[in-house]
């Protein structure tokens, strides 16, 4: 994140926080959250209790700490109160919003739908996120298209959910449907129940039918129960200032664009469905991963990225083939050329073990080189386009793209630059010339859906 956003972020909740009264207890277990009559006495306690849901758009735990959508949000909003989460897993809704009802936790982070029922009983914090109802089927099963169908399916949904709610409103105008209920953390394991065939279909979360997809490709997502609704984090409203700080937060949070970013990251890759492409990547993660597995995750122990994301450029540059080799003489997992090869020790490109770590170095030397202006996410995706096309152009697109008036440093603009220079008005103004600016376009899209998909569905 951006020091200046992130500093006013800091400075936004020490403002609206300052209105504790005592000193909570240094212990962490949720017996003795009750003792944290402030926000200010979390701050002098220095942990933030927060209870969840273990899901793959939500939270993981994991042995580099959590990982999931709702655990980074959280994380960024302990850094600014300067404090650390301790998350606590509940096994089911139901169990979490009791929980909450009896002040077990500060806030619960779990990609909760805000409906009317839910804020009867507890207090939801801003929203942050638009989510809709989806019915998702097995790939033997006539999806249905209107309410009415859902009468002819075997249907099980998440206990507890938004989804429940959804339903029981359905049942005024449609008496007969019926549904079973489990419960878990999130919608996942019964969605694959539904893919084994055991249930004809679920709901979930649109985010997560969309991740599912990429697991399970022939699931059939068929319709929407809902428009898009908010989710919210429930908040224990005993906390003085807890209202104001969280208030304060997400302001900054949405303003500065830091929600637009993380929104991006974990789902801005799931715009496209390629059926065969992602049937095909299922395979391999079952069939070729395991035996490079432990080469990426050594890697990544030595550089700033994590083995998904090195797993999944590896994919793109070969399919997880030790044998690639292309036309122009790149070869091996990690698509190495001789100059490149020879730069950062391999000797032999294609021995798995070298290739690996030569392809993760090279790329770490790549995003070590990067202007210091280019930040977070975006400098990942700067990398890894320069992997592909080569440093200079990635900054002919940068002089490009000021220009233009558009922002050199951010990569949705410089992914709409890089294109350019493929015509001659625009390659023939600048300093490296031509280039295929297409590909690492689509290069960068590729590697961050297939890092998407091993990060959501291939345990840590």
């Amino acid at each position: 994140m951006n020091h200046t956003v992130r500093n006013g972020m800091i400075a936004s909740v020490t403002i609206l926080a300052g209105l504790g009264l005592t000193q909570c207890s240094n212990r962490t277990d949720t017996a003795n959250v009750s003792k944290a009559t402030s926000v200010e006495a979390i701050q002098n306690d220095g942990d933030l209790i927060v209870l969840t849901l273990e899901g793959p758009t939500t939270y993981r735990g994991t042995r580099d700490g959590p990982v999931g959508y709702e655990a980074e949000l959280v994380q960024q909003f302990a850094d600014t109160l300067g404090v650390t989460p301790k998350f606590i897993k509940m096994n089911s809704i139901d169990e979490l919003l009791k929980a909450m009802e009896k002040g077990r936790g500060h806030i619960a982070a779990a990609g909760l739908t805000i409906t009317e029922m839910r804020g009867s009983r507890l207090t939801f914090g801003p929203a942050y996120k638009e989510v809709s109802e989806i019915v998702v089927c097995g790939p033997g099963v006539i999806a249905p298209k209107t309410a009415e169908d859902l009468l002819d399916v075997d249907l099980t949904i998440l206990a507890s959910s938004s989804y429940q709610e959804t339903l029981e409103t359905l049942r005024i105008d449609y008496p007969q449907l019926e549904w079973s209920t489990q419960n878990a953390g999130s919608a996942m394991p019964i969605i694959r129940r539904v893919e084994t065939g055991a249930i004809d279909c679920t709901v979930a979360d649109s985010h997560l039918a969309e991740y599912a997809r990429r697991l399970f490709p022939d699931l059939k997502v068929s319709m929407s129960l809902t428009k898009p609704r908010p989710l919210g984090w429930v908040y224990n409203e005993k906390i003085n200032g807890m209202d104001q700080a969280l208030a304060g937060w997400f302001i900054e949070a949405h303003a500065s664009g830091y929600l637009a970013e993380l929104d991006e990251s974990w789902f801005g890759h799931l715009d496209e469905f390629d059926y065969i492409e992602v049937l095909r990547f299922v395979e391999r993660v079952n069939e070729r991963l395991p035996e490079f597995r432990t080469y990426f995750e050594t890697a990544a122990s030595e550089t700033e990225f994590d083995w998904h994301l090195l797993a999944a450029q590896a994919y793109q540059e070969s399919h997880w083939d030790p044998d690639a080799r292309s036309p122009t003489g790149v070869r091996g997992l990690m698509m190495l050329t001789n100059r490149t090869a020879s730069e950062v020790g391999v000797t032999n490109r294609l021995d798995p073990a070298q290739s690996v770590k030569g392809g993760a170095e090279y790329l770490q030397r790549i995003y070590d080189r990067l202007p210091e202006d280019i930040t977070g996410k975006d400098r990942t995706w700067f990398a890894l386009a320069a992997y592909n096309i080569g440093l200079g152009h990635v900054y002919d697109a940068r002089k490009l793209a000021v220009r233009q008036g558009l922002d050199p440093s951010s990569w949705d603009d410089i992914e709409r630059m890089l294109p350019l220079l493929t015509r001659a008005k625009y390659y023939q103004t600048v300093k490296h010339g031509y280039a295929r600016g297409y590909e690492p376009v689509r290069y960068v899209e590729r590697i961050r859906d297939y890092y998407g998909m091993l990060r959501a569905n291939v345990p840590v």
